[in-house]
């Protein structure tokens, strides 16, 4: 299976709770992108188990319908 790099980006997103002006909450989370097709998943939470949470996740929903094994790029983390 080729390995595939990806990029990994810490960013707010939108949460799941809204505050008393039923405003979202923002959380902080990472945005994990495919270096081959720029396809890209987000995760709440910025340590190691939400990124490969978002590995995972771009090897279940390639729009390409590949089987790669996706990791992150040297330097990042």
């Amino acid at each position: 299976m080729p390995r595939v790099y990806c990029s990994v980006h810490p960013e707010d997103l939108e949460g799941d709770y809204t505050d008393r002006d039923g405003n979202l909450i923002p959380v902080e989370g990472v945005v994990v992108t495919c270096s081959r097709c720029e396809h890209h998943v987000e995760s709440f939470g910025t340590g190691e188990a939400s990124i490969r949470r978002c590995l995972y996740l771009l090897r279940e929903e390639c729009p390409r319908e590949e089987r790669n094994v996706y990791v992150v790029e040297e330097g990042e983390s």
